[in-house]
């Protein structure tokens, strides 16, 4: 009988550790991601489903989701890089050279051209995108029926902008947002045709129209609060509090003001579609021993279905063109959720470089310290 129960025991263990008798026939996979908890909620049972379906490969999930890039920074310097790493076009080139090559495994027709042209390096794609940002104008529609302002269509100019801002801006009450960041800024910038870098990765920002246009909105016009009019909170706060009539900023925000926004709002593009694309998606690194594993895992995380779970709370522009085309991105707050598509597919994709974190952060504090 005591043989009988400690071979059901082992059975049991089997089966709750997913992997067959011998550990050596169980490939555990380290898997890196930043995220909030709502992420992790959805992203969770997608890795217990694979689990299922793959018994012989185990997940283990490193949640990093503070200072993510310079605790994998040390994580491949020492030697332990997880063997599939959620990465950003920001950091592609700094990676490139520790990632593989997954070029051979993408369907270039599934996804928008400017996703994956974001995360190609020297025409080699090194990660297999999962969604797209780039930036769009938030509205309140309360606020421009009380003040009698027509709503932006897609053809609207930068002048519009600047004369809606006027005519929404009353005590306590802006036009429009004003962060005092490149990233906000480079709307503006593209907007009169000028970038941080050319084609060739070099820098070619020096002052210009754009950004002193997008200070002018806060500093000269007042039409946008300044940072010590914002205080502590955020934009998204003022936005939701009313406060901010117009507010430019990515499909992140969409979840919190589908729950919180308590008057009419929606999204436009902004004024001809002057944005850059950005996303992120998972790669794997060429140091990795379970590399067939790895692609299995990063295949099954970017299908339809996968794709389609991760889009629908809204969080997420999808990098996929059947899942950003279908109802389970298009049929909820906000209405105009295709200006979303339209804003990737008029956009360019960042330019970057190994040293462009580092070039904005100067760029920053060379154009806002004043």
């Amino acid at each position: 009988m005591k043989i009988i129960k400690s071979f059901l025991v082992i059975c049991l263990c089997v089966i709750l550790t997913g992997c067959g008798f011998k550990k050596d026939d169980c490939i555990t996979l380290k898997f890196s991601t930043w995220g909030s908890a709502s992420e992790m909620a959805i992203l969770t049972p997608i890795i217990k489903d694979f689990e299922t379906q793959n018994p012989d490969i185990k997940i283990e999930v490193m949640h990093i989701p503070q200072d993510y890039f310079k605790k994998l920074h040390l994580l491949f310097a020492s030697n332990l890089a997880p063997d599939v790493v959620f990465i950003n076009n920001l950091n592609i080139p700094v990676y490139a050279n520790l990632l593989e090559d997954l070029t051979q495994y993408i369907n270039k027709d599934t996804y928008f051209k400017q996703a994956l042209e974001t995360m190609t390096v020297n025409n080699k794609v090194y990660a297999v995108p999962r969604d797209v940002s780039t930036l769009v104008v938030y509205y309140n529609k309360t606020l421009f029926k009380k003040y009698g302002v027509p709503y932006p269509d897609k053809n609207w100019t930068l002048e519009d902008l600047l004369i809606k801002s006027k005519k929404l801006t009353h005590k306590g009450v802006w036009g429009i947002s004003y962060e005092p960041l490149i990233y906000y800024a480079l709307p503006y910038m593209h907007y009169f045709n000028e970038y941080l870098f050319n084609q060739e990765g070099q820098q070619i920002y020096d002052n210009c129209n754009g950004t002193e246009y997008y200070k002018n909105l806060a500093f000269k016009y007042h039409y946008a609060p300044t940072p010590a009019q914002t205080g502590s909170k955020t934009l998204a706060q003022m936005f939701l509090e009313e406060k901010i009539c117009m507010h430019l900023s990515g499909r992140w925000l969409v979840p919190k003001y589908r729950t919180d926004a308590h008057f009419e709002w929606d999204v436009i593009n902004f004024p001809k579609y002057a944005s850059s694309t950005d996303s992120s998606g998972w790669a794997i690194s060429k140091s990795s021993k379970n590399k067939d594993a790895a692609i299995k895992f990063v295949l099954f995380l970017s299908n339809k279905d996968n794709i389609t779970k991760i889009t629908k709370d809204g969080l997420i522009v999808p990098a996929r063109i059947d899942v950003a085309k279908s109802e389970a991105f298009l049929n909820n707050k906000p209405a105009n959720s295709n200006a979303f598509i339209e804003a990737v597919e008029n956009s360019k994709p960042t330019s970057v470089t190994k040293d462009y974190n580092k070039v904005v952060d100067k760029l920053t504090d060379k154009v806002f310290s004043n």
